[in-house]
């Protein structure tokens, strides 16, 4: 993209917004053009600056996330939404990502990963929280949630589906090394080439398509 990211962030708590502001203020590459308090407010200020991507809270009022995202879906479809969201939100995340977000970040997330964030939705990728938990992506999977870009199913060999079910159950590359006795840097080797398969950037996407595609079961 040629010129900065253009953001529109919305929520009911005005510190947040404030927040984001301040956090964004020095980034080159994004840009904060206007804050919304509710979903009403949010759609009429997205019709009016076309942003390149917009962050929203799920639980606002006069018009929730959830609504305010179908409306943008129709309004501005290639427009991508990124749902924030409180630690024991799970039905309203996988709510928000049917209705049309691209993914989703936890109100404490710190700025490297917003920004992480803001990059994957605008390369037309889904962005899962780091955070997420095995439950959340368990919801995810098996909801009507569908990335942007749809590829072939990628072939995994036997040693992958063996790292790929270690990952899941949350052991590091250490443990995993260990129980394959193999070294540290080759099951970091195989993790790399695992999420280049699966066309995601972090484990919560990866537990996510594991679940969705029969790799891992929970």
């Amino acid at each position: 993209m040629s010129h900065p990211i253009r953001l529109i962030v919305a929520d009911d708590h005005e510190l947040l917004r404030l927040g984001f502001q301040t956090m964004l203020r020095k980034e080159k590459d994004i840009l904060f053009i206007d804050e919304a308090q509710d979903g009403q407010e949010l759609v009429q200020k997205a019709v009016l600056h076309r942003p390149d991507v917009i962050i929203t809270d799920i639980n606002m009022p006069r018009m929730d996330g959830i609504e305010a995202t179908r409306q943008l879906q129709d309004i501005l479809p290639n427009t991508p939404v990124i749902a924030l969201t409180m630690f024991d939100e799970d039905s309203l995340i996988v709510e928000m990502l049917e209705a049309g977000a691209k993914g989703y970040i936890v109100k404490n997330t710190g700025k490297d990963e917003i920004i992480s964030a803001i990059h994957t939705v605008i390369s037309g990728e889904p962005y899962y929280c780091i955070k997420t938990t095995a439950r959340l992506a368990g919801l995810i999977a098996g909801s009507k949630f569908n990335p942007l870009r749809k590829k072939a199913r990628p072939e995994f060999t036997e040693r992958e589906k063996e790292i790929i079910l270690y990952l899941c159950q949350e052991n590091s590359n250490k443990e995993i090394g260990e129980k394959l006795e193999l070294s540290q840097r080759t099951i970091e080797t195989h993790r790399e080439r695992i999420f280049e398969k699966m066309d995601v950037r972090n484990l919560a996407g990866l537990v996510v398509y594991a679940i969705r595609n029969g790799l891992y079961k929970i």
